[in-house]
């Protein structure tokens, strides 16, 4: 039996434009993009788990607002189950401490990059959602 890890990502959203992470190093998913988050710790909300790692991984407070999708994904490492939730910033500017790039760009471009698997469902009602008339 696979490992089952949840896990949170923040789509937060800033004059019209979406933030989105770019994963660094050589392990895992490297390269791809991603909506920033992270693991939930045991006893840990979902919604607490997202402004933790934002606070660990963009050095930045967001404010964790509506649930968009849960999405499950199976990977060789084991199964990811992802909540992504809509968010704004509070305070600090996202800085570079576990990815190797972001860009903020508007929904109607999301699809240009080349998105982790499990992130791809959240991307598309994303799209479906924001997009304009």
């Amino acid at each position: 039996m696979k490992k089952h890890i949840d896990v949170v990502g923040a789509v937060i959203l800033r004059d019209g434009l979406i933030l989105c992470a770019q994963r660094g190093g050589t392990g895992t998913l490297a390269g791809l993009w991603e909506f920033p988050g992270g693991k939930i710790e045991p006893n840990e909300s979902p919604r607490a788990a997202l402004i933790r790692e934002i606070r660990e991984e963009l050095l930045c407070d967001v404010e964790v607002t509506d649930q968009i999708t849960t999405t499950h994904h199976e990977y060789d490492f084991g199964v990811v189950t992802l909540t992504t939730f809509y968010g704004q910033l509070l305070s600090g500017e996202p800085a570079l401490t576990e990815h190797q790039n972001i860009t903020w760009l508007p929904p109607s471009e999301l699809h240009r990059l080349e998105w982790a698997p499990a992130d791809i469902p959240a991307v598309r009602l994303i799209q479906e959602q924001l997009a304009c008339p």
